[in-house]
């Protein structure tokens, strides 16, 4: 059974180069490569494709650009294996990524999502480590050494504390992946919103501790770009507030305190107060008030 994976592209050319030949450089070969090219305006992106002899590879032009939601949603309608990857178009497989997730889902295959062991890489493809990674990692992420299967209100009110999940490194089971779907309100958001939806139908995670991922995080993102100015914690507390009242309706009062709490969400916006101070004052009231304004009642 491949491992099915797709890539939304939309970004630096080079850089999905990279991801791709991470792809092609697998040590285990069963696998499928689909990248859904979102009208990128870059002609060389095709041609270097179809340089490329290998039948696992399939590369899709969409004819306009749809944005990033509604591309994930087009790659989830095309996955035909049971286990699915919606990997970045920046980030990285370690050459033994597809083997260990495929022996993953061999000994849990009703996991409904599988967490590799993750590293963080600069833009440089240089090993970083972020005080963001430092507290998922060290703080927020489960510890084990051994396959570890989670699910209910404890993985409800652990990730509503602190997302400790990596999205494009996540191996999804294909049914629960179109069950689920994405949320058209959530965008810069979508990997938490859509893994709680999943939790709350009775889904799991199972954290694999063998790391073979490695993430990109730099500056370019939208999500990275979103925060100073407020727009991604506008979004978080929309998200949260609908969140409390989702978990609260099956009586996991422990997640909806989470919810309403959403403490790492509150220090990471505290945290870029002192850069607001000397490069955008008028951004402090926003940061300010996601940080240290009152819980939802």
């Amino acid at each position: 059974m491949p491992l099915d994976i797709f890539v939304p592209f939309w970004g630096d050319p080079g850089l999905l180069r990279e991801t791709v030949d991470s792809v092609l450089a697998q040590e285990c070969g069963d696998w499928l490569l689909t990248v859904v090219d979102d009208a990128y305006p870059d002609p060389g992106v095709a041609r270097w494709f179809a340089t490329l002899d290998d039948p696992r590879l399939t590369y899709v032009r969409k004819p306009v650009n749809e944005g990033i939601t509604a591309n994930f949603r087009t790659c989830a309608s095309m996955a035909t294996q049971d286990r699915v990857v919606i990997l970045g178009c920046d980030d990285l497989l370690e050459p033994g990524y597809v083997g260990v997730v495929l022996d993953a889902h061999a000994e849990f295959p009703d996991a409904s999502v599988i967490q590799p062991g993750v590293r963080v890489v600069d833009e440089t493809g240089r090993v970083v480590r972020p005080l963001a990674d430092r507290v998922k990692q060290q703080l927020l992420a489960p510890r084990t050494g051994v396959r570890l299967l989670l699910s209910g209100e404890p993985l409800a009110t652990g990730l509503l504390h602190g997302n400790w999940l990596y999205w494009p490194s996540l191996a999804f089971r294909r049914d629960v992946l179109a069950a689920t779907g994405f949320r058209e309100t959530t965008p810069l958001i979508q990997d938490l919103a859509l893994v709680l939806d999943l939790v709350t139908a009775g889904g799991t995670v199972l954290v694999e501790p063998s790391v073979c991922f490695r993430y990109r995080r730099h500056g370019a993102s939208a999500s990275t770009a979103a925060l100073l100015d407020g727009t991604r914690f506008r979004w978080e507390r929309a998200f949260f507030d609908r969140a409390a009242v989702q978990v609260g309706a099956l009586g996991w009062y422990r997640a909806r305190r989470a919810a309403r709490l959403h403490l790492t969400s509150r220090l990471n916006a505290l945290s870029l107060v002192p850069r607001a101070l000397l490069s955008a004052p008028r951004h402090l009231p926003t940061l300010l008030r996601h940080g240290i304004g009152p819980a939802r009642p």
